[in-house]
């Protein structure tokens, strides 16, 4: 499970079969402790809810494809979903 932001939405004016109604977002990579790092990235959302602004977690990869509807689409990142809230334990 990887975390990231929305920065922002894409467009795109063709898509593949199987990824009809995906909607794609661009997001900024987050480190576990919430920081920017890498590149932003787009993404397909699978849970066709996340917006701008929105924490959310994400997979890259073969698993990124098996979490869309059609599972056999060329996709390299996909949202799984959003995240509510994050706890983390003081350093000892």
């Amino acid at each position: 499970m990887l975390l990231g932001r929305v920065i922002g939405t894409v467009v795109a004016t063709e898509v593949c079969e199987g990824l009809d109604g995906v909607p794609y977002l661009l997001i900024q990579p987050l480190s576990p402790k919430g920081d920017e790092c890498g590149e932003p990235l787009v993404c397909a959302d699978s849970t066709n809810m996340a917006g701008p602004g929105e924490m959310i977690y994400y997979e890259g990869g073969r698993e990124a494809a098996m979490a869309l509807r059609e599972t056999f689409v060329p996709i390299d990142h996909t949202i799984i979903g959003i995240v509510d809230d994050v706890h983390q334990e003081a350093s000892r």
